[in-house]
């Protein structure tokens, strides 16, 4: 499948004057994509915090360093804002992750995991989620890297959008095939491990033709 290019634009977000600019920005958009990137850990029992907020329109990405400077009130009101609709996915980890930085009650969100099952989809990943709908694979080359790098590369900063700005495209799809009907639900036996048991069941994955 060809490659998810990012076309928007990318606003890094490094102070809290530059993020309540951004929130104000935002604050006129009745829907936002949003995700989370962490540092990952390699060693046993060693968790980090968010390092970063992605929140998307359909033209333009802010990633809001965290580990930089911390979530504001005005990050926090986004967040519990009922007029503006959230959408992505595994938000209730989302949710937990960003409560370590400070206490809040997210409102008015959409979990794209629960609503792509409206037509069949059992993924859950984004990447998967998306292939279904497009038929264009989102990179996730960069999931393991260091969010808190001193400086995110350009790879990083374009992983990091199409994340949150994705889930914005997968919700209007939805929307519109919910509406109209038009598409064929295939699903697809997923190929045997070689060393599974022959009495195992194959496992079931969900394909969209549009």
């Amino acid at each position: 499948m060809p490659k998810v290019e990012y076309q928007g634009q990318i606003y890094i977000i490094d102070t809290p004057q530059q993020a309540d600019f951004a929130v104000r920005y935002l604050s006129q958009f009745p829907l936002l994509g949003i995700d989370t990137e962490t540092r990952p850990s390699f060693k046993k029992g060693v968790c980090h915090r968010v390092a970063l907020l992605q929140v998307a329109t359909d033209e333009r990405c802010y990633l809001f360093r965290l580990n930089v400077f911390g979530l504001t009130l005005p990050l926090i009101q986004l967040l519990e804002n009922t007029h503006i609709a959230k959408v992505g996915t595994s938000l209730k980890d989302d949710f937990h992750q960003l409560h370590k930085w400070a206490p809040f009650e997210p409102k008015n969100v959409i979990e794209l995991q629960a609503l792509v099952q409206d037509i069949g989809i059992n993924d859950k990943s984004l990447q998967k989620i998306y292939a279904n709908l497009f038929g264009c694979k989102i990179s996730k080359s960069q999931r393991l890297s260091n969010w808190e790098s001193e400086e995110l590369s350009i790879s990083q900063q374009h992983y990091a959008a199409i994340d949150a700005w994705a889930c914005i495209q997968i919700y209007r799809k939805v929307e519109e095939l919910k509406e109209t009907g038009d598409y064929e639900l295939i699903i697809v036996p997923e190929p045997e491990p070689e060393s599974a048991p022959a009495e195992e069941k194959d496992e079931e994955t969900t394909n969209l033709s549009i």
